[in-house]
């Protein structure tokens, strides 16, 4: 395909939007509890975008004139900007920010014996601490409800959140830079090099290049696209209408196991599983590798039977033997293999890419070598690999500069970024709109050194500094970059795409920020219905706390699980590698524990079943016909989740489509 250039408009549609989009999160989706505009990673605002300038926009464009149309790479730039702004505003950074910072400060105005610790403790500079800001926040300002949002901006107590803001700006600054330049690094390799499928992107591409070409109508009118989208429009349409009128009859989309499974024995394990069926997610399933859709429900199937086997043969290790963690959803020391399972894809994608690192690292210092083609990036990997040290670089020195241990600092970022990679590897490869870590960073630390040995600064501040950047996956930064440097790939004018990005993500910080300062304000922290930012912000400064005043030994039993989980996935690796009639893709080990996977276990054994059938009888003409409906499937899907989300800002009760 012969490239294209970018037009600046383009970028300032994109900025509009991420304005729009961002300034409206916090109060969608936190006070109005409706359906996410910003959820995982397949976002119902990008794809409305999208949707409506290539189904709407673009055929009434082109009645006035020939290049008033966007085209296709241009529908995707939307996209981008939008996904990487409307991320940050969500549980990619300010869903939990504010509460994560003043936490400390607001356990001592509730007299919590955690709050003294930690006040001692943790610079006032970052964690604020006087009583009337932390109480405003948390309890709004007086009358809120009934000013506007331009009174409330007015009203924030600015001069004492300046400083705090400020230094937590340059930290979430230098991290961004780091995540950019370590997507420019692997951009190339990911995309060009290993061929990656990424699922998530393939029903935009497909509908922003019917739309450029000008036969979007006719694609959408296809049969088997029809049949595809009119699934989830019935579907959701009963669900939607019911839970106004529940007389509406309900189509169930959720079943348990509960009554079938027994407490005891081998299926124990199985006793609580919950069977989801939903169009979007079996959609996505099937337009990934068949091998990489089989193995993600067949691990989470694999890892179930685990605890009924131990059970078996008369081996319980009970789940206080995991001491104190901080994983989103760590509750059984079997889990911990996810902790040498990731080291070791980690160091995978390493050796995959070692070729393509050798000559990142030769051009820097020839500057005459040349690459074969020119890298597909939005960043050139040698850029980006400066870009990285110095945002890695600028990230420890911050730490150090408020008395982190230096070695501590360097190895816990280290570990944040290497989990960070390979969730987006796993992210883009395996097509999961939405993924949660089993294990956070730090649980690998504490399981095996005494927490005594670290310092209670660099151990306080470190898990702070964890959940505010690192732990909180579900709308993470770098896979929407590679998503973005993926949609770019067609581009001649590289670099607008990436002023584009990087504006959004500007933007993203920005605005997002101000919306939820305000909002805060506006109704008061506690007062919001969201108890998930709360409580696991005050998990962590508990946990820190507990740590502190107990300190706990090495855990044997983590380590030893640590280990199998290394063993395994170094077994998968060499056998993926090694042999072609290999049926296990190592990602879909690493994603057996995470709760994503208790809802979209079932939705990829069906969309996995559907790819194996169409191809085994029909073969690949098929297989690309059949296609269409699927991408049926997930358009139907998100257009009633849209649908719904219009309703719900007007109604006191919202449906939700989607889990995200």
């Amino acid at each position: 395909m012969k490239p294209r250039r970018l037009r600046w408009s383009a970028i300032a549609l994109g900025l509009l939007f991420s304005i729009l989009f961002c300034a409206l999160t916090p109060y969608n989706n936190v006070r109005l509890q409706n359906t996410p505009l910003a959820g995982g990673h397949f976002p119902l605002g990008s794809f409305a975008v999208l949707l409506f300038f290539a189904a709407v926009y673009n055929p009434l464009a082109r009645c006035v004139h020939r290049n008033a149309a966007l085209a296709a790479h241009e529908l995707l730039l939307l996209w981008s900007m939008v996904t990487v702004a409307t991320g940050i505003a969500y549980t990619g950074l300010f869903r939990t920010f504010l509460v994560n910072i003043t936490t400390p400060g607001w356990l001592v105005v509730t007299g919590h014996p955690a709050g003294k610790t930690l006040s001692q403790l943790l610079p006032e500079t970052l964690f604020p601490q006087d009583h009337d800001l932390v109480h405003l926040l948390y309890r709004a300002l007086e009358g809120g409800r009934t000013l506007t949002w331009y009174e409330v901006l007015a009203r924030i107590p600015w001069a004492q959140w300046t400083a705090p803001l400020t230094l937590w700006g340059l930290f979430i600054g230098c991290i961004y830079a780091a995540f950019v330049g370590l997507t420019g690094l692997f951009s190339h390799q990911w995309i060009e090099n290993e061929k990656m499928n990424f699922p998530l992107l393939r029903v935009p591409m497909e509908i922003s290049e019917e739309s450029e070409q000008g036969v979007l109508g006719s694609y959408l009118s296809h049969k088997f696209f029809l049949v595809g989208f009119g699934i989830p429009v019935l579907l959701h349409l009963f669900n939607g209408l019911h839970t106004y009128y529940p007389q509406v009859p309900q189509i169930p989309v959720l079943f348990l196991a509960q009554p079938y499974i027994p407490r005891e024995g081998l299926l124990s394990g199985f006793y609580k599983l919950k069977i989801y069926l939903y169009p979007a997610f079996i959609g996505f399933a099937y337009l990934t590798s068949k091998q990489v859709s089989f193995s993600l429900w067949f691990f989470f199937l694999l890892g179930g039977l685990l605890p009924g086997l131990l059970q078996v043969v008369g081996w319980r290790v009970p789940s206080a033997t995991l001491g104190t963690t901080f994983g989103p959803v760590l509750a059984r020391v079997e889990e911990m293999q996810m902790i040498g399972a990731f080291g070791v894809f980690f160091f995978f994608i390493l050796w995959l890419a070692r070729s393509h690192l050798r000559q990142v690292l030769v051009g820097l210092w020839r500057r005459r070598v040349e690459a074969q083609e020119p890298f597909k990036s939005l960043v050139d990997p040698r850029k980006a690999l400066i870009l990285f040290v110095l945002g890695s670089g600028g990230a420890i020195l911050w730490m150090v500069l408020f008395r982190m241990d230096p070695l501590p600092a360097v190895l816990f970022l280290g570990v944040c970024f290497m989990l960070h990679l390979v969730s987006a590897r796993l992210i883009c490869q395996g097509g999961l709109p939405y993924f949660t870590l089993t294990a956070a960073p730090s649980d690998g630390f504490l399981a095996m050194t005494a927490s005594k040995t670290i310092a209670p600064l660099t151990l306080a501040l470190g898990l702070a500094l964890q959940k505010v950047a690192f732990v909180d996956v579900r709308e993470s930064l770098i896979p929407s970059l590679f998503h973005a440097t993926k949609a770019a790939e067609e581009v001649q004018t590289r670099r607008r795409f990436l002023i584009g990005v990087l504006a959004a993500l500007f933007i993203g910080v920005v605005v997002s920020g101000a919306a939820m300062l305000v909002m805060s304000h506006q109704y008061g922290i506690s007062t919001l219905p969201d108890d998930w930012a709360v409580e696991t912000s005050r998990r962590v400064h508990e946990g820190a706390a507990q740590l502190l005043r107990y300190p706990e030994e090495p855990k044997k039993w983590s380590m030893v699980f640590a280990g199998v989980g290394a063993v395994v996935m170094a077994l998968l690796v060499l056998g993926y590698r090694r042999f072609l009639w290999w049926p296990l893709h190592p990602i879909g080990y690493l994603t057996t524990y995470s709760s994503a996977l208790r809802i979209l276990w079932f939705s990829f054994f069906v969309g996995w079943l559907c790819n194996a059938l169409v191809l085994r009888y029909g073969g690949v003409k098929a297989f690309k016909e059949v296609r269409r409906l699927f991408v049926g499937l997930v358009v139907g899907d998100t257009v009633m989740a849209i649908t719904w989300l219009v309703v719900g800002l007007f109604t006191p009760v919202s449906y939700h489509v989607l889990p995200l």
